[in-house]
């Protein structure tokens, strides 16, 4: 989950994206629910739901629910499993520094450059074959759980890790990376989705190989015309609760908003809690 309050993308550079990617068809999000490559591509309809603060009975109608690695998919949903590809989980740092020290990207003192946004997360340096090849083999582990537990999909976070890299890190190394960890994905019997980073267009999709795509308040930032144009009818948006203005009426009437759009609290906490929202269109 990404704190777009940091948000690096104007909406004349989306604008932009948009113009130059308007040649590219929709067609191939439009396709058959089975790829037939070894893996079921994500629904073009459905109602999902965004369980990364904990797993839940879904909802009454509820097709597609999302789950971390670590927890298990929801039985007769199509499940896709959350891996943070190009950052450090919070309980994974001590592991990455101790056994993979090389694989952190570091300042000029030689510190691990964090988010700003999510300090307790360190940036992986994907700017070498070799540091890339590592930081697939680590993550191997998550994706082969992601499969072993009946996953139908994975999506990879922090996409976009460049652009809070301080210049260090490239949009085309990060691009690298996501293409080796959607073959991994693959080969494994998974559709494999992008995470947010509306600025790259279909050109993104081509590089990369992505099968669909889950964006977090797409309508809140006037990007979801950009992530349609490259996936068609295979892209989920998640509105969060604290930044959705007005009824959620108006938001499910925004002609231009992906059909798989639902509300969340920030946190993802669950029913139990007072906290929790669950809305969808």
């Amino acid at each position: 989950m990404r704190d777009r309050t940091l948000l690096l993308i104007t909406a004349t550079v989306v604008v932009a994206v948009i113009g130059l990617s308007g040649c590219a068809a929709a067609s191939p999000a439009s396709g058959p629910s089975s790829s037939g490559r070894g893996w079921t591509d994500l629904p073009t309809s459905g109602i999902p739901d965004y369980q990364l603060g904990g797993g839940y009975t879904p909802p009454a109608g509820v097709t597609i629910v999302e789950r971390d690695s670590t927890d298990r998919p929801a039985p007769g949903k199509y499940g896709i499993c959350y891996v943070n590809g190009f950052q450090t989980q919070p309980e994974d740092a001590d592991s990455w520094l101790d056994d993979h020290p090389a694989a952190i990207l570091r300042d000029a003192d030689g510190d691990p450059v964090s988010d700003p946004g999510w300090p307790d997360e360190m940036l992986l340096d994907t700017r070498t074959a070799a540091g890339r090849a590592t930081i697939v083999d680590v993550l191997t582990t998550s994706i082969a759980r992601c499969a072993d537990r009946g996953f139908d999909a994975v999506e990879f976070d922090n996409l976009d890790s460049w652009t809070r890299s301080h210049g260090a890190l490239t949009r085309a190394g990060n691009l690298a990376l996501a293409a080796d960890l959607v073959r991994v994905g693959h080969e494994h019997g998974l559709a494999v989705g992008q995470k947010n980073t509306p600025q790259l267009g279909a050109s993104g999709r081509k590089a990369t190989g992505f099968d669909f795509v889950v964006a977090e308040e797409c309508v809140q930032y006037q990007e979801c015309a950009a992530y349609r144009t490259a996936y068609g009818q295979r892209v989920i948006d998640i509105e969060y609760s604290d930044e959705t203005t007005g009824p959620w009426s108006a938001v499910c009437a925004e002609d231009d908003r992906p059909a798989m759009t639902i509300l969340r609290d920030r946190d993802l906490v669950t029913p139990s809690h007072e906290d929790h929202v669950f809305r969808h269109c």
